[in-house]
């Protein structure tokens, strides 16, 4: 009997829009780019792979979706801070609810608390740099154009730990669970935010891991109260 190749499902196919996501990120592997490298115009792009600017535009969009290219207006493409996560938004997911954003804040003080004590054994100096930063930037309006520019205290934090899975777990779950953050941030109290973070940076500078990580649990307990309360 004749051997055949099964036909594949129109739904099976790649989309062009896919295959050049693909294609753009094999430029970044292949260029070894990092965040906020530059990657070539829109015009480049569609030149090199033979098709529209409209088409090469869509795929970055979609990249753009999940963080792993920024495009600012104006300015250019970029490589955004998502292109090495493990994993990625799912750009289609529509809504939330305050159960999800709850899971989220649960999931947060299972494991940050830990982060924090581990961070506050193993910090350098440039970590302490960067979450004063993060304090700083805190107070600042946040750039549409580059909304990854302002630096986060908790991923700052993780990365303080030593632990590059960890960074890598704590960066991934708050990407992918952005909006579920933003919700976060309209119902707990900017100013208790930003004092409780104050408070657990002096502890890890102090190296006092015992209070780095109680203040965090502290912390992320009086979160997850303000977004059960919305369910109660």
């Amino acid at each position: 009997m004749a051997e055949y190749d099964a036909p594949v499902s129109p739904s099976m196919r790649p989309s062009l829009t896919d295959g050049l996501m693909t294609q753009i990120l094999e430029i970044i592997r292949q260029e070894n780019l990092g965040y906020g490298d530059g990657l070539p115009t829109v015009r480049e792009m569609a030149k090199r792979f033979s098709v529209t600017a409209p088409t090469i535009r869509e795929a970055l969009r979609g990249l753009q979706a999940t963080g792993a290219v920024e495009l600012r207006h104006g300015s250019g493409v970029y490589v955004g801070a998502g292109v090495s996560r493990m994993v990625l938004a799912n750009p289609h997911t529509t809504g939330i609810t305050t159960e999800a954003t709850l899971q989220l804040v649960e999931a947060r003080l299972m494991i940050e608390p830990t982060i924090a004590m581990r961070a506050a054994l193993h910090r350098t100096s440039d970590n302490l740099d960067r979450l004063r930063a993060a304090l700083a930037t805190a107070l600042e309006p946040r750039d549409a154009d580059r909304p990854d520019a302002r630096l986060n205290f908790h991923r700052e934090l993780a990365a303080a730990s030593g632990n590059t899975v960890i960074y890598e777990v704590i960066d991934s779950l708050l990407a992918v669970r952005r909006r579920e953050q933003r919700e976060v941030r309209q119902m707990y109290d900017h100013r208790a935010d930003y004092g409780q973070h104050v408070a657990i940076f002096e502890a890890v500078a102090e190296q006092d891991a015992e209070r780095a990580g109680e203040l965090t649990r502290a912390h992320l307990t009086e979160i997850r109260n303000a977004v059960a309360s919305r369910l109660s």
